[in-house]
């Protein structure tokens, strides 16, 4: 029960707004309780029993490094609190009731600003930058261990999904073991994730050293007992085709038939997952001041079919109008619930071309939480060929980085 990430984990489930059960298939610390009740466990009374049988054994144990704190808002500040007390760790708990959430940092964007517990995000954060699951071989079994049995991950990268969790333990092993070969130094920065529950994307960039290299975004879903059961997961193409990828789409659907605009029933929504749903499910194809309403004036626009990025309602208005022609569809496939910041996943659709051919993408969407207004949005689309000859010959060339020509770490604010 002094493990680490037990520990944190439990105590976000006490300090949060709803009660979470899980069984012996979500958290093997719980084994030895499931087995001999056979029932769901409520995670809340558990956890404050425990903190009260055991307070005396464990008062200054839970003492983490520095390093740790940055996970999510409410972890930030039991490492805080726990380092300071002179108390024992239940004390520490419950001085928690007492303090103002505004004193926690973090070194990694979380979007978190409520305060609620937030299942997705808090996991991936764990994973990712205390488990290092994307650059260490450790870490990589870490998240399979995390997923159900059945898990599809999409590596948009290859060219068919990797099913099951030994597949994926494998996949993420052999990919970590390929970018540390002789002993480099490989790294995997979260630029920007959101503020998700039942799933979550983050935007991210492969580093080493001081450089950093390989962007891209990945999209994940959990299941009802809170395991990972779905990853689609697209890097950014190395050779950025621009206007040139328009003029092919328009091609292919040279024939299409001009249809109506559908109609929508004009809606204002705030919540970031509700404002993208808004956007695609509705207005798409409708009147295009009705979608511009949206995208506050200092709008950031990533498209990774672009080497330049998009400033401005101007630019952006152009880049959608564009890509609003007859036959182009752009058919949203799942969202997370993002309140601040949403991710979620699409195909295009392109009428007289064959089955099959639909183009996979991801989309994260940030909102100004007070005014509703997108201010930053990053696509990427997976490439045709897979893998892209480019994106394999870079990762053969420089594999900690996946680029043929590194930039200097930090030198891209948010990885863009």
């Amino acid at each position: 029960l002094c493990d680490l990430r037990f520990a944190r984990f439990a105590i976000d489930l006490l300090l949060s707004d709803s009660d979470f059960y899980l069984t012996s298939s979500t958290f093997s610390p719980l084994l030895f309780f499931s087995h001999q009740t056979n029932k769901p466990i409520m995670v809340r009374s558990l956890v404050f029993g425990v903190a009260l049988a055991s307070q005396s054994a464990i008062s200054l144990a839970f003492v983490p490094p520095s390093s740790t704190n940055a996970v999510i808002g409410r972890s930030a500040i039991v490492c805080n609190e726990a380092t300071t007390t002179s108390g024992n760790l239940l004390d520490s708990v419950l001085s928690i009731f007492k303090k103002d959430e505004s004193s926690s940092s973090s070194s990694t964007p979380n979007n978190n600003k409520g305060g609620k517990f937030l299942m997705a995000q808090s996991l991936l954060l764990s994973l990712i930058n205390e488990e290092q699951c994307f650059s260490t071989v450790e870490g990589a079994q870490k998240f399979a261990d995390s997923c159900t049995t059945d898990v599809v991950y999409e590596d948009c990268y290859e060219p068919q999904p990797i099913v099951g969790r030994a597949a994926v333990a494998e996949h993420l092993r052999t990919r970590a073991l390929a970018r540390t070969n002789g002993g480099k130094d490989a790294g995997f920065r979260i630029d920007k994730i959101s503020d998700g529950s039942t799933a979550c994307g983050f935007a991210w960039t492969w580093t080493s050293s001081s450089l950093e290299g390989l962007r891209g975004t990945t999209f994940v879903e959990l299941n009802s007992s809170n395991q990972i059961q779905y990853v689609r997961e697209i890097p950014e193409p190395l050779y950025k085709p621009g206007d040139l990828i328009l003029d092919v789409l328009k091609a292919v659907t040279a024939d299409a038939t001009v249809k109506p605009p559908p109609e929508y029933t004009p809606r204002t929504p705030k919540k970031a997952n509700e404002v993208a749903k808004y956007l695609f499910n509705d207005v798409q194809g409708a009147d295009p001041d009705e979608g511009m309403r949206f995208f506050d004036e200092s709008i950031i626009y990533r498209d990774f079919n672009y080497e330049e990025v998009l400033r401005g309602k101007a630019e952006v208005r152009k880049f959608i109008e564009d890509f609003s022609f007859p036959g182009i569809t752009f058919a949203t496939q799942r969202f997370d619930d993002g309140v601040a910041a949403t991710c979620f996943t699409w195909e295009v659709v392109l009428e007289g071309a064959p089955e099959g051919s639909e183009i996979k993408g991801i989309s994260f969407y940030e909102v100004n939480p007070d005014t509703g207004l997108i201010t930053y949005v990053r696509d990427v689309p997976e490439s045709a060929i897979k893998p892209a000859p480019l994106g394999k010959l870079a990762r053969q060339f420089r594999p900690a980085v996946g680029v043929f020509r590194p930039v200097a770490i930090d030198s891209r604010e948010g990885g863009i």
